[in-house]
């Protein structure tokens, strides 16, 4: 299982996150504190908090998702 914290700013940015995921072929969930979303779900989605630090975690491999993911990667610093 494979984890990436990222930041989506805008709903654009979310947009785009549901459709590199959807493009995958296994599953993709999204974590907000307790709260667990489907990531190709795009009302899940925007119903998280996107000015928080999302953490993705998939079992799967797909190059253009993971390139997106680190395009979006929330510094591990936060302030």
């Amino acid at each position: 299982m494979k984890q990436k914290r990222i930041i989506l700013p805008t709903v654009e940015e979310a947009k785009k996150f549901v459709a590199a995921a959807s493009r995958c072929d296994f599953d993709i969930d999204v974590f907000y504190n307790r709260i667990v979303i489907d990531a190709k779900s795009l009302l899940g989605v925007l119903s998280l908090d996107l000015t928080r630090v999302l953490t993705v975690e998939y079992n799967g491999e797909n190059e253009e998702f993971e390139a997106f993911l680190a395009e979006k990667a929330a510094a591990e610093t936060a302030a």
